[in-house]
């Protein structure tokens, strides 16, 4: 029987660190996390494991939740380390993890919820699905359409968006947050 996912303990934006990458497409994981910290109130990140991480209380129903919102500061090709020792660190399984990437396989602005399966050549995907050695987590997809003409996949994920592009890709993370809320509501199986 294939495994399944669990409630959701630790939601993990996937993102390069540093001001110059803030407003670029590949950092859409990390803008969701900020969507959902500021969601949630958080005004403080600890570091810890090569994360910056804040630990939130999500109300759903007559429960309450501690969940673990984490943002490697290793570069994307590097994520899995960092998010592996917050995993250790809480005690967090594979399948109770949630990872927000960007997708160049999906349209712009499509969000998609995924559970195992293929990596689509996405190293920091790869890089986490290394480290745990297992495909078996839980994804938020955020569609980013792939480049224009002969523009690199890495130009494209990687240029500074400004205007509407930008405004777009705000709106995109508030999105996701959204879907990301909803599974930790009323877990991840019913956003498949």
């Amino acid at each position: 029987m294939p495994p399944t996912p669990k409630d959701v303990r630790l939601v993990c934006g996937l993102g390069n660190p540093g001001a110059e990458y803030q407003l670029t497409r590949h950092n859409a994981g990390f803008a969701t996390i900020d969507a959902l910290a500021e969601r949630f109130g958080v005004h403080y990140w600890k570091s810890e494991g090569g994360c910056d991480i804040a630990i939130v209380k999500a109300h759903y129903g007559l429960e309450t939740h501690e969940v673990i919102l984490a943002k490697p500061q290793s570069y994307m090709n590097t994520s899995g380390g960092p998010l592996s020792k917050v995993m250790r660190t809480h005690r967090v399984n594979p399948d109770e993890i949630l990872i927000v990437q960007d997708e160049v396989d999906l349209p712009q602005g499509r969000i998609q919820v995924k559970f195992g399966g293929g990596l689509n050549a996405h190293n920091g995907l790869r890089s986490i699905a290394d480290k745990l050695g297992t495909r078996d987590f839980s994804r938020v997809r955020c569609g980013i359409g792939r480049p224009p003409g002969k523009m690199s996949v890495a130009d494209y994920a990687l240029r500074k968006l400004k205007g509407n592009f930008a405004e777009e890709f705000l709106v995109m993370a508030q999105e996701a947050a959204d879907v990301v809320e909803r599974c930790l509501e009323e877990g991840v199986a019913k956003q498949l």
